[in-house]
C-alpha cells in the first residue's frame, strides 16, 4: 500500500511563489541557440560549442568573484628613475655608434684641453698631431672652432702633397664644425664669394694668443734653429733684424709637380698681382725649385719692408688666412671657381671677360720679369737685329712686319678636338703668316699698290720646344728667336760592330729633345740610364749640380724665347693651349695683344685665360 505524504494542515496554505524577475525559460534561451541544435545526447556527434562561447549572464543569486591578490615578488627591481636613465644611456650610445659608422671615412682630429686660460682651453702639445693637418678645437663653453696645426719644428716649405692634402681636409673639417654648431651649409652665393670668411675658423696667431694652440716654447725655439726655414728670394737676414713681422703676407712656393715652367710662371705673376690687390706682403720661396735658384733666371724681386711670419703660420687655406702659402699644388683653392667668379666679367662674352685676371698677371710681369743682366743684354741686342732686318731703306717706305711664331709640341696637345691627340699642323701657321703679311702690305702704297719690298723684308721669328720644327720645310725661311741657348736634337750614331761574346764598357745613350719638351725627360735629367731598373716608377727629382744646371739652362732658354717674342715682334701666332702662348700675350700688353688683335690664337675659338686648372 503506498505511503501517504504527510501534509500538515494549517490555517494558511504554504506555497512557494517565484519572484517576478526570475526567468523560468529553458537554459537554451540564454544561449540563443535553437533547441534543435542542442545535443540530443552526451554522445551525439552533431554538437557545436556556441553555447560555451555565449554564456548566460551570472545568476543574480550568486556572489561576485573576488580578485585573487598578487603574490609579492622576492626579486628586487630598480626604481623608475634608474630604468629611465638606463634607456637614455643606451639611446645615446646607439646614436654615437651610428654617427661613427656614418662618418667613418672622415678623419677629423678633435683636440681636447688640459689647462684653462681665459675663455678657451689650452691645448697640450701631446694632444696635437705631429704632422700638418686641420684640427677642430673647443672652447670652455663647448663651442667648436677649427684651425690648421703645423708643428713649429716642421720643415718649411711643406711638400706639394702635404699642401694639397691640407686644402682637401680644410673643406671637410669646416663642414664638420658647421654641423657640430648646428649651422647649415653656406648659401651658393657665399660659396662663390672669393672673400667669404668662415666664422668658425681661427687663425694660428689668434689661436695661440687665446690658448687654442700651445705656440712655441723655449725648446721649440732651440729646435727651430736647426730646422730648414726655406729660402726667401732677395731677403738679407742682416738687414731684416730690426724690421717687424708682416701683418699679412703671401708666400709663393715655386716647387711644383709639373715639369713645365710656364704654368708656374703664370701663377707666380697672378699671385703677385693678387697680393698687391689684397695689400699682402709678397715673398718667393725657391727651396726645392727644379730649375734651381730663382736668381739664376731673374733678378731678385722687390723685398717688403717687413719680415715673414713664423713658418707654421703660413697656411695654404682658407684664403682669408692672415699668412697665405700659394703654390701650383694649391691652385684649385687660390685660383679656382670662386676666383673666376670674383675676377671675371660674366656678362661679357668677348676677351674683355678676362681682363681683370689679365691685369693681375700684367702686374706680376712688370714687377718680376727682369732677366739677369747677361740675358737682358742679349734680348735687347737681338731685338735690334730683328728690327734691322725688317727695316726698308728710305724714309717713305714701310718696314717689313716681324711675325713671331710659338710652336709647342712635346706633352702639350691643342684644345681643338681634331688635333687633341696630335699637334697643330705647321701648314696652319704658315697660312696665317701669309694672311697677316697680305693684310698689312697689300694696297698699302700711296697709289694703292702692294708694298712688295715690305713683304720681302718681313721676318718670321720662330720659337719652339721641338728642334725639328726649325729644320722643317714650312719654316725654312724663318729665323730663331734666340740663338744663345738652344735645345738641340742629337743624331743617334750607328752602333759599331762589336764582338757579342766579349763584355764591353757601358755607354750612355745619346740624349736630345726630339719631339719637344716632355716632363719625363725633364725629371730624368742627370739620372744614369743603366740604373733605370732600380726606379720604382715614381718621379723623383735629381738634385745634383749638373742636373740643376741643365734645368736652369732650359728655363733660361724658355725665358729668352718669351722675351723676344713678346717684346720684339709685331704679331705673335700661337696656340692658347700652351702656357707660353698665354704668357706672350701678357708680355705684349693688353692694347697691343687684345686691342689691336696682334695676338693670334689658331687653336680653336678659345679666348685668353690665366691659370689653366
Amino acid at each position: 500500500m503506498p505511503s501517504h505524504l504527510g501534509v500538515p494542515h494549517t490555517s494558511h496554505a504554504k506555497m512557494i511563489i517565484s519572484p517576478p524577475r526570475l526567468n523560468l525559460r529553458r537554459a537554451a534561451s540564454y544561449t540563443g541557440v535553437p533547441n534543435e541544435k542542442l545535443p540530443l545526447s552526451a554522445t551525439s556527434s552533431s554538437f557545436n560549442f556556441n553555447h560555451l562561447l555565449f554564456s548566460p549572464p551570472p545568476s543574480p543569486g550568486l556572489p561576485q568573484l573576488v580578485t585573487r591578490p598578487r603574490k609579492a615578488s622576492n626579486a628586487p627591481r630598480p626604481s623608475r628613475v634608474f630604468r629611465g636613465l638606463g634607456w637614455v644611456i643606451t639611446l645615446v650610445i646607439f646614436l654615437y655608434l651610428s654617427r661613427v659608422v656614418v662618418r667613418k671615412n672622415v678623419s677629423l682630429p678633435l683636440v681636447g684641453g688640459w689647462e684653462k686660460t681665459g675663455d678657451f682651453e689650452m691645448v697640450g702639445q701631446y694632444d696635437l698631431p705631429d704632422f700638418p693637418t686641420p684640427i677642430a678645437v673647443t672652447d670652455r663653453r663647448g663651442r667648436s672652432k677649427w684651425t690648421v696645426s703645423i708643428p713649429p719644428t716642421y720643415d718649411f716649405p711643406l711638400t706639394t702633397k702635404e699642401y694639397s692634402d691640407i686644402c682637401a681636409k680644410c673643406h671637410e673639417v669646416a663642414a664638420h664644425v658647421r654641423e657640430l654648431q648646428g649651422d647649415s651649409h653656406p648659401s651658393q652665393q657665399a660659396q662663390l664669394d672669393y672673400y667669404y670668411q668662415d666664422p668658425y675658423f681661427v687663425d694660428v696667431h689668434e689661436a695661440e694668443s687665446h690658448g687654442l694652440l700651445p705656440g712655441m716654447d723655449a725648446q721649440a725655439h732651440q729646435t727651430m734653429a736647426k730646422v730648414p726655414e726655406g729660402h726667401f728670394v732677395g731677403r738679407n737676414e742682416t738687414d731684416m733684424v730690426d724690421r717687424p713681422v708682416c701683418t699679412t703676407s703671401m708666400t709663393f712656393v715655386l716647387e711644383s709637380p709639373e715639369a713645365g715652367i710656364g704654368p708656374t710662371l703664370m701663377m707666380l705673376w697672378m699671385a703677385y698681382g693678387l697680393a698687391q690687390k689684397e695689400n699682402r706682403a709678397f715673398f718667393i720661396d725657391d727651396t726645392r725649385w727644379a730649375y734651381g735658384e730663382y736668381t739664376n733666371l731673374f733678378k731678385a724681386p722687390p723685398v717688403p719692408a717687413c719680415n715673414p711670419p713664423p713658418r707654421h703660420e703660413m697656411l695654404p687655406c682658407p684664403h682669408h688666412a692672415r699668412h697665405l702659402a700659394v703654390s701650383v699644388a694649391t691652385a684649385r683653392d687660390t685660383f679656382g671657381h670662386s676666383f673666376d667668379y670674383q675676377y671675371e666679367h660674366p656678362q661679357r662674352n668677348d676677351v674683355t671677360r678676362e681682363k681683370p685676371m689679365y691685369n693681375l698677371a700684367r702686374a706680376g710681369y712688370e714687377a718680376l720679369f727682369h732677366l739677369v743682366d747677361e740675358d737682358r743684354s742679349y734680348v735687347e741686342k737681338r731685338i735690334q737685329e730683328l728690327k734691322a732686318k725688317a727695316a726698308v731703306p728710305g724714309e717713305s717706305n714701310h718696314d717689313g712686319s716681324i711675325i713671331g711664331v710659338h710652336v709647342r709640341h712635346g706633352d702639350q696637345h691643342p684644345f681643338e678636338t681634331q688635333y687633341s691627340a696630335t699637334y697643330m699642323p705647321l701648314i696652319r701657321y704658315t697660312e696665317v703668316i701669309q694672311q697677316i703679311i697680305d693684310d698689312a702690305h697689300n694696297a698699302s702704297m700711296p697709289d694703292g699698290g702692294d708694298d712688295v719690298v715690305a713683304k720681302q723684308h718681313s721676318q718670321v721669328v720662330l720659337a719652339s720646344d721641338n728642334p725639328d720644327v726649325y729644320t722643317s720645310d714650312e719654316f725654312s725661311g724663318s729665323v730663331r728667336a734666340q740663338e744663345r741657348i738652344q735645345l738641340a736634337s742629337v743624331a743617334h750614331p750607328k752602333p759599331a760592330s762589336q764582338d757579342p761574346h766579349v763584355m764591353h764598357k757601358f755607354q750612355e745613350e745619346t740624349f736630345g729633345w726630339e719631339g719637344g719638351f716632355f716632363g719625363s725627360m725633364f725629371w730624368n735629367l742627370g739620372r744614369s740610364t743603366h740604373n733605370n731598373a732600380d726606379s720604382d716608377g715614381v718621379a723623383t727629382v735629381v738634385h745634383s749640380s749638373d742636373a740643376t744646371r741643365l734645368r736652369s739652362l732650359i728655363g733660361r732658354s724658355y725665358m729668352l724665347d718669351l722675351a723676344i717674342l713678346g717684346r720684339g715682334t709685331d704679331t705673335v701666332i700661337c696656340t692658347v693651349s700652351s702656357a707660353g702662348c698665354r704668357l706672350v700675350a701678357v708680355i705684349m700688353g693688353w692694347e697691343k695683344a687684345m686691342g689691336e688683335g696682334n695676338w693670334v690664337n689658331i687653336d680653336g675659338n678659345y679666348l685668353w685665360t690665366g691659370v689653366s686648372i
